[in-house]
């Protein structure tokens, strides 16, 4: 059965598997190096979405981005966990919604949504 695939399928999954690998590294590295900074950061408890985001580093998007794409829906309870630890409920809810939507983990959406709420005007 195996043999009836295209190689250039077979190439294509081999790529998207490395990329996927990288990612998860490069996920690793990210929450080891700042994990210390990102236990320090004190978000007032009844903050929003984009008030967290505003408290919270790069670093942490990036990682959650990365996380997704190399784990794509399992990456949920993994984030859950994560961010609940860290403090940063208020990230919870939408990174998990996120994260379990099937295909969206070629989007950097965290990422994006870290720039709207830097970018964008408050109020």
């Amino acid at each position: 059965m195996l043999d009836r695939i295209p190689p250039e399928f077979i190439f294509l999954g081999q790529v998207m598997g490395v990329a996927m690998l990288v990612s998860l590294v490069l996920a690793g590295a990210l929450i080891v190096l700042t994990y210390r900074r990102l236990k320090r950061i004190h978000i007032p408890p009844d903050a929003g979405f984009f008030t967290a985001l505003r408290h919270v580093p790069l670093s942490l998007v990036l990682f959650l981005d990365l996380l997704d794409f190399g784990l794509d829906f399992f990456s949920a309870p993994i984030a859950w966990v994560l961010l609940g630890k860290l403090g940063l409920q208020s990230l919870r809810s939408v990174t998990v919604v996120e994260e379990v939507i099937p295909g969206t983990q070629f989007l950097p959406t965290m990422t994006a949504a870290w720039f709207a709420a830097r970018l964008l005007p408050r109020g």
